[in-house]
């Protein structure tokens, strides 16, 4: 009895160690792979964003194995504890179904960078400049200043328009005068103002021409290419400068208009009668 005891106590021990075995040679393991993962990921110029979650991933899933590995090691059914942990993933990933599409959006947003830190985009109906990417959401400022915070899973599934991706931007504006005005005058002063702004690019040409004949008016399309910096004030400067110089040359800028005529059916009624 002693001697069968003692050689299930060495078996006990001898499993014992060999489990410990697994973990310290597993986590080292696991610390050189995830050390690997990381330089590869850098190598490649991945977002630090992605390669911090990314590594943890990794990191959580290499533990889980090596702990696997010495229970079963100790003798413990694993089998029975993989169905389990796999379950309460099942479950989790169910209840965290927002989290998680807001998840692989901030992956697939990190690692396609459609706009980058201190952009001007509107995305998921919202318009301002990014200030954070996260891996669930993204922070942004409108002009106004305020902060709002919009779940990546809205941004990825919506259009994307980014107003920093290029360098140059076309400014559209339409300007209207009067059947009555000088058409070549107005369209002259329009020319020499927008390409006499310092701040017009000469390449690609401003293109100013007549848009159509409306019933109010004229119509002129002017469209100057500026840097993308310098729309604002680019368009705000043109807008006010050719405003004065019709003003000045007695171009007028003519509004929708209606006339009313006004029929006093009573007195025709009363006339009539009276003949």
């Amino acid at each position: 009895m002693s001697s069968g005891t003692g050689s299930v106590m060495g078996d006990i021990l001898l499993n014992i160690l060999f489990a410990a075995i697994i973990v310290i040679v597993g986590r080292t393991v696991v610390r050189w792979l995830v050390k690997l993962s990381r330089k590869i990921m850098v190598r490649a110029n991945m977002d630090p964003i992605l390669i911090n979650f990314s590594s943890s991933i990794i990191n959580i899933l290499l533990l889980l194995f090596v702990l696997i590995a010495a229970l079963d090691q100790l003798g413990v059914n694993t089998n029975s504890m993989i169905a389990v942990v796999g379950a309460a993933g099942l479950a989790i990933g169910l209840a965290l179904k927002d989290s998680l599409q807001n998840f692989a959006a901030g992956v697939m947003l990190i690692i396609y960078r459609p706009f980058r830190i201190g952009h001007f985009v509107e995305v998921g109906g919202i318009t301002g400049i990014v200030e954070q990417i996260t891996i669930f959401n993204t922070v942004m400022h409108t002009p106004d200043n305020r902060e709002v915070i919009v779940p990546n899973g809205q941004i990825y599934s919506s259009a994307i328009t980014n107003y920093s991706a290029r360098d140059t931007r076309r400014i559209d504006m339409v300007f209207t005068i009067d059947y009555s005005d000088d058409l070549l005058k107005a369209k002259k002063i329009m020319t020499d103002i927008v390409t006499g702004h310092q701040l017009v690019l000469a390449e690609p040409k401003a293109l100013i021409q007549v848009r159509e004949l409306t019933e109010n008016g004229i119509n002129f399309n002017v469209f100057p290419w500026v840097k993308a910096d310098d729309l604002g004030t680019v368009k705000a400067d043109i807008i006010e400068q050719i405003k004065l110089a019709f003003d000045a040359n007695d171009i007028s800028i003519p509004y929708p208009q209606m006339d009313i005529h006004i029929n006093n059916v009573d007195a025709e009624q009363n006339s009539q009668t009276e003949q």
